[in-house]
């Protein structure tokens, strides 16, 4: 069997805001950038990955959510607890020193970890948990 990871999905609310914390900060191509308004769904990723991307949609655009899963999504996006992604880099100390220059909300500084690896933590504007690890 031959299977690779091609997309993941991360909810967002802010459109722009996420293009900003994506491309600009992660350094991520746009790869495509469908809808309008904040009902956009845009596909990011490493420029050296083209067969890996990132979709950030709209956390609700589901016509079958009920109000209340809507009303549950905001609150956990807005607690940061709805979406999360593990990145990896050879540099984790530049990395860190360049998405926190980005003025990202840091939720770890890089640390060494007692299950062996060493990592640090960000929030991405809709809330997002990115941990970035260093690859050894």
């Amino acid at each position: 069997m031959d299977i690779t990871i091609h997309t993941s999905s991360l909810p967002h609310d802010d459109p722009e805001a996420a293009l900003a914390f994506y491309r600009d900060t992660l350094g991520f191509e746009v790869r495509s950038d469908v809808g309008q308004g904040r009902m956009r769904w845009i596909t990011v990723g490493p420029a050296d990955q083209p067969g890996t991307s990132i979709l950030l949609a709209p956390p609700a655009a589901d016509p079958g959510i009920t109000e209340d899963e809507r009303r549950t999504i905001t609150e956990m996006m807005a607690k940061g607890t709805y979406g999360w992604i593990l990145l990896a880099t050879r540099d984790l100390d530049a990395t860190f020193e360049k998405v926190r220059a980005a003025d990202a909300e840091v939720v770890q500084e890089p640390t060494e970890q007692p299950y062996g690896i060493r990592d640090c933590a960000f929030r991405a504007p809709a809330g997002n948990l990115i941990r970035i690890q260093e690859l050894r």
